[in-house]
Formats: structure tokens, C-alpha cells, sequence
């Protein structure tokens, strides 16, 4: 699985179930990686897309607690073990999980690529994820060069889990 996330540089990823800043750039970033995959998100994330609707030319699954949510165009399923019970029906590779904060929090672990925009700015913020600097199961692998967008810096990172060497899982 994979996970697509912009953040500022506290790893804060919006105020009052909105994005903290739009750059182009990071949106072109975000298409071009969803497009034509399946997209986890949570309930709120769903709610906060333009109108309230799923993502074009993609398979929308949306992880909710409230038992009567439907919308015309998404999976929807209520907790963790029916969401990765409805994975196993597609390709890992092809799963990108996009948010909220709870959503990525609980299956970060679970992904073995990271998608990361980094802004580097600090913006007043409500939601934060954990920072993935500090997980010791990943690594950067790939940066682009810092871009600017309306006196923004920011950069596209990708991690990637870290492989374990099976000789350090022998016992002495």
C-alpha cells in the first residue's frame, strides 16, 4: 500500500477539515499518483473534496464508524478489518491511502511507500500525522528540488519501508 500526504513542516495537515495551503504543483502531484487507483479515505476526507464527492477515475473507499453513511460512487466500510478485507480484492501497489489524520496514523505502518509533500512553512493547524522522520521503518529514497508556489517552498519527498536483513532476525 501507499500513502499520499502534504504537511507542513510540523507534519500538520489542516485546520477545520480543510487542506492548510492549495499549490498547484502538489495538486498536478497528487492526480498524477492517484489516478486510476484505488484511494482510502476517511468520512471527513470524503466530505472536504469539492462538493462532497468522490474522486473522478478512481475507486473511492471510504472508512466511516456511522453505520447509515452511503454515497453514491464509493465503498464504504466501517472499520479496519472490513476495510482490509476489501483490499484484498485489489492490487497493494495500487491502493493510496489519502487521509484524514486517523486514517493515516492507523495505516502508516501498514504502507510500504510514502508519498510526502513538504511545505516549509509553519501554518495554524488542528490535525497533525505522526512524523514520518521519525519512524524507524522508513527511509527517503527520492526528493525533488525545492519548488516555489506563492512564496511557498516546498519539496515532494518518497519514502520507502525499510527492508529488514533476515540475519539480524537469527538468534546467537
Amino acid at each position: 500500500m501507499n500513502l499520499i500526504v502534504c504537511t507542513d513542516k510540523n507534519w500538520a495537515i489542516g485546520k477545520d477539515g480543510r487542506l492548510l495551503c492549495h499549490l498547484k504543483e502538489d495538486m498536478k502531484y497528487f492526480r498524477k499518483n492517484t489516478l486510476g487507483k484505488v484511494v482510502v479515505m476517511g468520512r471527513s476526507t470524503l466530505e472536504s473534496m469539492p462538493k462532497g464527492e468522490p474522486l473522478k477515475d478512481r475507486i473511492n473507499i471510504v472508512l466511516t464508524r456511522k453505520q447509515d453513511f452511503e454515497k453514491e460512487g464509493t465503498i464504504v466500510v466501517h472499520d479496519m478489518e472490513e476495510l482490509m478485507e476489501k483490499l484484498n480484492d485489489y492490487d497493494t501497489g495500487n491502493v493510496m491511502i489519502i487521509g484524514g489524520a486517523s486514517v493515516y496514523n492507523e495505516m502508516m505502518d501498514m504502507c510500504d511507500r510514502l508519498l510526502v509533500t513538504k511545505v516549509y512553512k509553519e501554518f495554524e493547524a488542528d490535525t497533525y500525522i505522526r512524523n514520518i522522520d521519525e519512524n524507524p521503518n522508513f527511509k527517503v529514497v527520492w526528493r525533488s528540488e525545492v519548488m516555489t508556489e506563492n512564496d511557498t517552498d516546498f519539496q515532494f519527498f518518497e519514502y520507502r519501508r525499510k527492508m529488514i536483513n533476515p540475519e539480524d532476525l537469527i538468534d546467537g
